[in-house]
């Protein structure tokens, strides 16, 4: 029999980037990224405290390869951070793309982290972005709260997903991962070494049936 999980109030359910741009359709389609959303709905509802993220990107953002002539998505670039995948534009600040799906019904949310918006840095990560040492605040806020143990979900998880749950890890809260509340979008491999990096790390994978 699988031991299952009760959330308690110490405990926060952190739902990533599960906005129109990355499901079918989108800009930067996840595929199968829709169904996560009835998943997570579900799950969302066994928790006291949710917090969702959104990448909010200017128009011309470092990220996107129409910023880099010649360049292709799906390429990777140097940058002052380091490598950077380029993208296609997608979750443009104010552009239908951005939003939200309206089949996630979290009304209980709590907070609303916005990444990517400086033009500069990619934000993969709900905690800091690419450069590694620009924080968000969320590190702060969920002590403040006297949470110490985060689960994960959404989209993508091999970039923002994996970021986030490396950088909870690293800032010394317990974490779990959904797995089938995630769905990836592998570039170059980058499914598999996220699970070899999340094994490393002891970063708990859990099937949603084990929420209890």
């Amino acid at each position: 029999m699988t031991d299952t999980i009760a959330p308690t109030d110490r405990d926060v359910f952190l739902v990533v980037d599960v906005q129109k741009d990355f499901c079918p359709d989108g800009r930067l389609a996840v595929p199968h990224g829709d169904e996560v959303v009835p998943i997570i709905n579900r799950i969302a509802g066994k928790f006291t405290n949710v917090v969702l993220t959104q990448d909010w990107h200017p128009p011309g953002h470092l990220s996107f390869a129409s910023s880099h002539p010649g360049r292709q998505p799906y390429q990777t670039i140097e940058v002052a951070y380091g490598p950077q995948v380029l993208w296609p534009d997608h979750c443009v600040q104010g552009t239908p793309g951005a939003e939200f799906r309206e089949d996630l019904q979290i009304p209980h949310a709590v907070l609303v982290i916005r990444k990517g918006f400086r033009r500069s840095i990619d934000s993969y990560s709900a905690f800091y972005e690419n450069d590694r040492t620009t924080p968000t605040g969320l590190a702060g806020y969920l002590r403040e709260r006297g949470l110490t143990r985060v689960f994960l979900a959404g989209l993508a998880l091999d970039f923002c997903v994996r970021y986030s749950a490396e950088d909870a890890h690293q800032e010394g809260f317990q974490v779990v991962v959904i797995d089938d509340a995630c769905r990836g979008i592998d570039v170059d491999g980058s499914l598999a070494a996220t699970r070899r990096r999340l094994a490393e790390l002891n970063v708990r994978c859990v099937g949603a049936a084990e929420i209890s």
